[in-house]
């Protein structure tokens, strides 16, 4: 999964977004809008961390994003 899928399908990884970083508030996703730039920036005022510490955390909750899909995908054709 890339950021062009988590973009298109943002309302659907909201909820998770929400649990990973409950500091952000309802504006802040608003304005985010699954843009992965935006994302990182919340985080960085938010959370008081490095550009490279916002962009490994939000590589880290694709790549979880992107385990989940496939698990739900992979339960569905059993």
């Amino acid at each position: 999964m890339n950021w062009d899928q988590i973009e298109g399908k943002w309302k659907q990884f909201l909820g998770s977004g929400r649990e990973r970083w409950g500091k952000l508030t309802d504006n802040d996703w608003e304005t985010i809008g699954g843009k992965k730039d935006q994302l990182v920036g919340r985080i960085q005022e938010r959370y008081g961390v490095a550009k490279a510490e916002a962009e490994k955390q939000t590589d880290e909750w694709l790549r979880a994003q992107t385990e989940s899909s496939h698990e739900k995908h992979d339960a569905t054709r059993l």
